[in-house]
């Protein structure tokens, strides 16, 4: 009966272009990887698919650090932290982390998590109590809904960045514990949380702010700090997530907030209390992004990364006039993140293997990550890229957009 089950419900996304498949890797994180394609062939491709912002994750600082802390630490951490496991490099990140949020947060502390899913999932359902109420914005990471749907608290959610619409929840709200839930910058559109005027409601009706800044760490911020740093918010109601596997290239993410909330996750949040540790050398390998995040390279790379965002949206909007009927839409973003939006499933798949047919690979995102309807190439930039990969991207869409655009 299961069987049968499942199988029906396989034949349902065949049907509605849904199905998704894993592709292998045969080489590392990097612009140009050789991918077994779904002909079984391996073949090289020039992927923007990556959340590799910086391109950290083959750089050889870290690379070398990683080898390091194995041979250090060992391969496996084999317990939880509180068992046996907090390893110095665990203590020396946390603290790392803990000075670098210190003028946003007072009183901060910083707690490492294994992976971004785990962290949002600890603090959505250790401090979401019976007593408390979620604001949710309708588009915030999966790991996020998961949290709020783990914990006692009630849930409401509001339009997408509507802050019109999340004061009047707020006002109307008499509970004792008031959490407002949002992605920095939000990960299928790349669009930006409008983070100070959420601060500010969440200061004038005593609330809290979760803000999860997987795809702003490291990239947004003088010293690649993320949102907090980019906006210059300071509050002790701020509670920061940021995810370490993205721009940092490595593995993992972590919980900045004051000292008693983080101590609070550390002794009732399930994911953190139930989950073996990190192995060590992944979080001695952090030390080293850490370090080139805040340095010179670090911010080398962000400006190149910044010209790059603007040389592909430059040419994404030549192209949208050139072929008004093409048929996608460019998103607003100034983000790494840069979404073609489709339309519907069939188009997307259409348009991302047409891409693959000439050696790029790009991603298309469908239902039910994105709303229907919303279907799109996720187009995603890293400081790996050269300016001559944008011009081939945009040179290859310009080929496949020609024959259905205007001439």
């Amino acid at each position: 009966m299961l069987i049968d089950h499942l199988n029906q419900a396989a034949a349902e996304r065949t049907a509605g272009a849904l199905t998704r498949n894993r592709r292998t890797a045969h080489t590392g994180c990097a612009p140009h990887q050789t991918v077994s394609a779904k002909d079984g062939q391996v073949r090289p491709l020039l992927g923007f698919c990556s959340n590799d912002y910086l391109g950290l994750a083959s750089h050889p600082a870290v690379i070398a650090a990683f080898a390091e802390g194995a041979q250090r630490y060992g391969a496996g951490s084999s317990a939880s932290s509180l068992v046996n496991k907090h390893s110095l490099a665990h203590h020396q990140l946390e603290s790392e982390l803990a000075r670098w949020f210190a003028p946003n947060i007072p009183k901060v502390q910083a707690l490492y998590f294994c992976t971004g899913y785990m962290a949002n999932l600890a603090v959505l359902s250790a401090l979401g109590t019976d007593d408390a109420t979620l604001f949710c914005d309708k588009l915030i990471h999966a790991s996020l809904i998961d949290g709020a749907l783990l914990a006692r608290a009630s849930m409401k959610r509001y339009p997408h960045c509507d802050v019109t619409t999340l004061a009047r929840q707020l006002a109307a709200c008499h509970s004792p514990l008031k959490l407002i839930v949002t992605d920095s910058v939000f990960s299928m559109d790349g669009d930006m949380a409008p983070l100070a005027e959420m601060l500010a409601l969440a200061e004038h009706h005593d609330a809290w702010i979760v803000v999860d800044d997987a795809h702003g760490f490291g990239v947004l911020g003088e010293r690649g700090r993320g949102a907090l740093e980019h906006l210059g918010l300071t509050s002790e109601r701020l509670i920061y997530v940021g995810t370490l596997g993205k721009a940092a290239g490595v593995a993992g993410a972590f919980v900045a907030a004051h000292r008693t909330i983080v101590e609070h996750l550390a002794n009732v949040s399930r994911p953190y209390l139930h989950s073996a540790a990190a192995p060590p050398a992944i979080v001695h390998a952090l030390l080293s992004s850490l370090t080139l995040i805040a340095s010179n390279e670090g911010r080398e790379r962000r400006d190149h990364l910044m010209q790059l965002i603007g040389q592909l949206r430059s040419g994404l909007q030549i192209l949208q006039v050139r072929h008004p009927r093409a048929g996608w839409q460019l998103a607003d973003s100034s983000t790494p993140i840069q979404p073609l939006i489709v339309g519907n499933n069939e188009a997307a798949l259409s348009l991302s293997q047409a891409l693959e047919n000439d050696g790029i690979r790009v991603t298309a995102i469908r239902p039910p990550t994105v709303p229907n309807g919303t279907s799109r190439l996720r187009i995603t930039l890293s400081a790996s890229h050269t300016a001559a990969d944008v011009t081939r991207l945009l040179d290859s869409l310009s080929a496949i957009m020609a024959p259905r655009g205007d001439a």
